[in-house]
């Protein structure tokens, strides 16, 4: 059964005119018929939020699809306390408590042999969705993996997949490829190298039985890299790739939500945003904000509070993002990302992952 959708949002002004058709049609196609969860398993059923809330909030008729697109809003998930070396349940729990609320999505990292979704993960995914990056290996090069020479890894992998985990879930290959490229002829660390790796791992996971897995191609969502004569090189294909996501961070240059998601750069003039580049180079294709946080400002107290605010103002502005995953850090690689380091900061963002827009479509069972 599928039902038609109202697109919620408009297209903010200077955006390709193909792509508001586009998300209407996009948001059109989410709604395949899911049954409800059960009662406290979906997003509005969180720590500090009672679910009959959520519920009045949620529009009727809210579905989501095989590709795990909800046709209402976007899914709220968390990458929750990275860097600290808690285990995911005790980092989740902690983190859900502070932000008051339940993720729809739960952001993990994994690499090399290690087989996932874990015991721990598994039982996480009972009320949430899983978003998983994983790296095949730090060693041998994306050529190499093209190549077949980790298909045993692969195949272990499908086959512990198939064997533990059926619901679906969201799989990262290689996130942020960008800083890894070698644009060099035999590096096997190319643009089309990895490509053509993202493709071959995706492809054999699939022929042994693993599709349940949404795929993501995550870039990192910075214009210096998308400036590189190569950048268009990196994308496998859209029969492989079922979502598109950015890692944007709130650098010095971002004052709000639509600066972060639409980074531009003066040395770079002729790069549009990396939302509108998406819009035009992927309009049938639902778009993550799979990693974002706003670093700590010692000069400026208000940063985090303020710009969470604008992401409640803004989001509606961007119809074709469905999913927004903070990462949430003390030690994050350039500085803390916490979402509430100050009071103003932590009611800005409990109101933000509250909103109706991130509660309306129900998690499927």
């Amino acid at each position: 059964m599928r039902r038609m959708c109202a697109v919620r949002g408009s297209v903010p002004a200077g955006r390709p005119a193909v792509a508001l058709a586009a998300v209407a049609c996009l948001l059109a196609s989410a709604c395949a018929a899911v049954p409800p969860p059960a009662a406290g398993a979906g997003a509005g059923a969180a720590t500090g939020v009672g679910a009959g809330a959520a519920d009045m909030l949620r529009p009727k008729g809210c579905m989501v699809t095989e590709k795990l697109i909800p046709s209402c809003g976007a899914w709220w998930g968390i990458a929750p306390e990275v860097f600290t070396g808690r285990s995911p349940a005790a980092a989740l729990e902690r983190a859900e408590r502070r932000m008051g609320r339940k993720a729809a999505i739960l952001h993990v990292y994994h690499r090399g042999e290690q087989l996932f979704p874990t015991r721990e993960e598994r039982e996480l995914a009972r009320t949430r969705l899983l978003l998983i990056n994983w790296k095949p290996s730090l060693t041998w090069s994306w050529a190499d993996i093209a190549a077949g020479r980790l298909d045993r890894r692969i195949d272990r992998l499908a086959a512990h997949i198939k064997r533990v985990f059926r619901d679906r879930f969201f799989l990262t290959i290689h996130h942020e490829p960008e800083n890894d490229v070698r644009d060099r002829p035999g590096s096997g660390r190319t643009a089309r190298d990895y490509a053509a790796m993202y493709r071959h791992v995706v492809t054999r996971l699939r022929e042994r039985g693993v599709t349940n897995a949404v795929t993501v191609m995550t870039y990192m969502g910075a214009p210096n890299w998308a400036a590189k004569p190569w950048f268009g090189e990196l994308y496998p294909g859209d029969d492989v790739v079922d979502w598109v996501a950015i890692d944007p961070y709130a650098d010095a240059r971002v004052r709000d939500f639509a600066s972060l998601v639409n980074k531009t750069r003066p040395d770079h003039p002729d790069w549009p945003g990396f939302y509108k580049w998406m819009q035009a180079r992927f309009p049938g294709k639902p778009i993550m904000v799979a990693e974002w946080g706003v670093f700590e400002r010692r000069r400026d107290p208000h940063r985090k509070a303020s710009l969470f605010a604008s992401a409640a103002r803004q989001i509606h502005d961007f119809p074709q993002i469905k999913a927004l995953i903070y990462f949430d850090s003390p030690h994050a690689p350039r500085g803390d990302t916490r979402f509430d380091t100050t009071p103003g900061a932590r009611r800005a963002f409990v109101e933000l992952a509250r909103s109706s827009y991130f509660t309306s479509t129900p998690l499927p069972t």
